[in-house]
């Protein structure tokens, strides 16, 4: 079997750069999903949005940015990771590591670039059935991952 290519999902609040979940893959194809603690000064806007999570919930369940960025950095440090939603995942990974005064050290591409035989939009609506076909949530971190995962290999399978 052909190497994987690594992917990230990243869970925002409505605000869309507050990450709250985050997923990827591993080279195996198991994959990483954990919450994450909200940095205090997140939370200082009084609009910040937390989604469909608690501040209790997240702080007692999740981890803590530096620990997201340390385990990211273990499994990719300077890779590629493919993305369904390159900017709004950018922009939660930038705060994540924005919190540290550190620069990311992997770089975000869409996933539909991995896949030069399919025509524009193609990836976006195959994507979207296969959702709806595992019953699956796009606004999970490891379920969209799940789903780009099952949607890669459905199409290398085509290939």
């Amino acid at each position: 079997m052909d190497e994987l290519p690594a992917f990230i999902a990243i869970e925002t609040g409505n605000d869309g750069d507050l990450p709250l979940s985050i997923a990827w893959t591993l080279p195996d194809g198991r994959v990483k999903h954990t919450l994450i603690q909200p940095d205090n000064n997140w939370l200082e806007d009084e609009l910040v949005s937390l989604g469909d999570y608690s501040l209790e919930e997240l702080n007692s369940m999740g981890v803590s940015p530096l620990d997201v960025i340390r385990e990211l950095e273990t499994d990719h440090f300077n890779a590629t990771l493919y993305t369904a939603g390159v900017g709004d995942d950018e922009a939660a990974l930038s705060r994540l590591f924005e919190t540290y005064g550190l620069d990311p050290f992997v770089e975000l591409a869409p996933a539909e670039s991995l896949y030069n035989g399919l025509e524009p939009g193609e990836w976006a609506r195959a994507r979207g059935d296969l959702f709806g076909e595992l019953g699956l949530e796009p606004l999970r971190p490891e379920e969209e991952i799940q789903v780009m995962l099952a949607l890669h290999l459905r199409i290398n399978e085509d290939a």
